[in-house]
């Protein structure tokens, strides 16, 4: 199987006077299609640093990163952006506050799309938001309602949505349900894991939650000191048990 992402002996270095310090240090890695790729590990390890590497945020200083075979270790952020989507730790992130759940669901539907005057056509779009929130308990009938106006979870749940709303080749979840309270990000956690499986999409998602590393996703990496120090996929990942993740924190 032709890997849909590959990270190829990526290197991010961060100069000082005192000493240079690898965030990344040659890190290798390979993400087929389909694959819900979990990663793990302590602050400090790498783990948003290579999220930002592979969004274009943040460049390597060494090293390459290719999409369906395309090398776009030198794209822009904008650009890369139209076939990876990225969701915040932060339920602030990702949305506009003054604009409502509807207005911030069309202006995901045309991320990637030349910026130029049009119409909105928003009412045109309402029956398919409506139809994307209608099982969703926590944004059902609110389409009309600004983002400032909504908790930390439902925002987080607009971001994810916005994410996937144009079924990206790549999604990356940047611990995103680490900021909301054990039941929403439980709830969260289950929509995305269905949404992920139901859309065939292929995921990279950041936890610090050692129970959802274990019961997420057909892989898992553990990154230390900008090091892969383990990759699992879903056989080996069966035989886990937590007590055997912590002697790698």
């Amino acid at each position: 199987m032709k890997p849909l992402l590959e990270i190829k002996h990526a290197v991010k270095t961060i100069y000082n006077d005192d000493e240079n310090l690898n965030i990344l240090n040659d890190i290798n890695l390979s993400i087929n299609p389909k694959d819900f790729l979990v990663v793990l590990g302590t602050n400090g390890a790498g783990k948003s640093t290579l999220m930002d590497a592979i969004t274009g945020t943040n460049e390597l200083t060494s090293g390459k990163i290719l999409l369906n075979g395309k090398d776009i270790t030198d794209e822009n952020l904008a650009k890369r952006s139209r076939n990876i989507s990225r969701v915040y730790q932060d339920p602030k992130s990702g949305t506009a506050p003054r604009m409502t759940v509807a207005e911030n669901l069309l202006l995901a539907k045309r991320r990637g799309l030349p910026r130029r005057l049009y119409l909105r056509h928003l009412k045109e779009n309402l029956p398919e938001f409506q139809k994307l929130i209608s099982n969703l308990p926590t944004l059902d009938n609110r389409l009309n309602t600004f983002t400032e106006k909504l908790s930390g979870g439902q925002r987080q749940t607009l971001s994810f949505l916005m994410a996937i709303i144009q079924k990206p080749e790549l999604l990356l979840l940047d611990e995103h349900t680490a900021a909301l309270d054990p039941q929403t990000s439980k709830d969260l956690m289950e929509l995305t894991n269905k949404v992920i499986l139901e859309k065939e999409l292929t995921c990279m998602m950041i936890t610090h939650d050692l129970s959802d590393a274990m019961n997420y996703g057909n892989r898992l990496i553990v990154l230390k000191k900008g090091k892969i120090i383990l990759d699992l996929d879903q056989s080996e990942k069966d035989k886990l048990k937590e007590k055997d993740l912590l002697q790698y924190f």
